[in-house]
């Protein structure tokens, strides 16, 4: 089989593109267990613009049963593209038994729409772990889809949210449930919102983190703000902070769609690791997620070897009810060779330009700490 012909889908199977609008997709992906930010309307439009979107349906006898959003890009002076398809296909719908066959003919729709019809390479980054629905894999390859290869893979901590509130605190690490207790004892005030005011205020703490500790923004945030005017009401990212007095200690922005709800963005201002308010607010927001029914809470990121602590704070609020997994991550499908090659080329050089960044902000650390002891030596 050639590279650019089509499957035919199976039977009751029929396939669309491009023919919905914002409202309607929004409809559809809240009917889905598996739903994310990543795949809103409003994270495609400021990411990449809403010409450079196309948006997919699966139905089976008529009616929706899996949707996919994909990002284009293009390379204009070769006539090759892209499309970038992030945490899908969408495919586990509520209520319903996950059935394999359906991201099967998800898979094989989207191949034959994006690469067959359009003559595009297709990326998809499933919402799928290694040791999670094995089969997605094996299913992949067969629809035509190869593995990134040599990727550094993420690594999540996915939270149980389905025991009682008692025994997700019993389960969690003793250093963890001592530092909640000493959050409590600071009488620190809560604030919770999803308005533009209280994302600017989160900004303002993250920043000051990012400027402390030298971190390397790979993630935009003002892109998420964006996001976040963008969005329908009833789907937009919270906020939690808190403040002693009129400072701020520490916030979070996480974003709940389907049963998961994820972790976007934390910060802990030097007053806050005194008072420990980011442990409050992580036993608050689970507080908020069983009230409203979510099953998992995606810590979201873990590097033991470059963020030892972060590691830790995610694994003891976890605890006996946490799960490291790693994603099965990135896979392939392309129209040709040339198209392929571009492509590796291009995952190459943003491997070495995040390489370089990290080393940069590396160095920067080191320096200051130099700077710092220098000043602090007896004249």
């Amino acid at each position: 089989m050639s590279d650019r012909q089509a499957r035919p889908l199976a039977a009751g199977y029929s396939s669309e593109s491009d023919g919905i609008d914002e409202r309607l997709w929004y409809e559809h992906l809240q009917q889905f267990e598996d739903a994310s930010l990543y795949q809103t309307w409003a994270y495609g439009e400021v990411v990449e613009g809403r010409r450079n979107m196309a948006h997919f349906v699966l139905k089976r006898n008529g009616h929706v049963v899996a949707i996919a959003q994909a990002r284009i890009k293009r390379m204009p002076v070769f006539g090759l593209g892209i499309g970038y398809v992030r945490w899908g296909p969408v495919w586990r719908r509520a209520g319903m038994e996950a059935d394999l066959e359906i991201y099967r003919q998800a898979l094989r729709g989207l191949r034959n729409e994006f690469v067959c019809k359009r003559g595009l390479s297709l990326r998809l980054f499933p919402f799928a772990f290694e040791d999670d629905l094995s089969d997605i894999g094996a299913i992949l390859e067969t629809e035509g889809f190869s593995s990134l290869g040599g990727e550094e893979r993420e690594r999540t901590i996915l939270m149980d949210l389905e025991p009682p509130l008692a025994d997700l605190k019993t389960g969690m690490n003793s250093h963890w449930k001592k530092s909640l207790k000493v959050a409590d004892k600071h009488n620190l005030e809560l604030l919770e919102g999803r308005s533009g005011s209280l994302f600017d205020r989160f900004i303002g703490i993250y920043k000051e983190v990012v400027s402390r500790k030298k971190f390397v923004e790979f993630i935009d945030i003002q892109q998420y703000k964006q996001i976040q005017e963008r969005l329908p009401e009833e789907i937009k990212m919270n906020i939690l902070l808190c403040q002693s007095g009129v400072d701020l200690c520490a916030g979070v922005v996480y974003s709940l769609l389907g049963k998961t709800a994820v972790c976007l963005f934390c910060a802990t201002s030097d007053s806050g690791t005194k008072s420990r308010g980011s442990y409050l607010l992580q036993w608050k927001i689970i507080e908020i997620l069983k009230d409203r029914g979510a099953a998992i809470y995606d810590l979201n990121g873990i590097n033991p070897a470059r963020n030892p602590g972060t590691y830790r704070f995610k694994r003891d609020l976890a605890g006996k009810h946490g799960r490291e997994v790693v994603f099965l991550g990135k896979f392939d499908a392309t129209a040709g060779s040339v198209g392929h090659s571009l492509i590796r080329v291009g995952d190459l050089l943003k491997t070495e330009r995040k390489r370089l960044q990290r080393k940069i902000a590396a160095f920067q650390v080191t320096a200051r700490k130099t700077e710092n002891q220098d000043e602090n030596r007896p004249g």
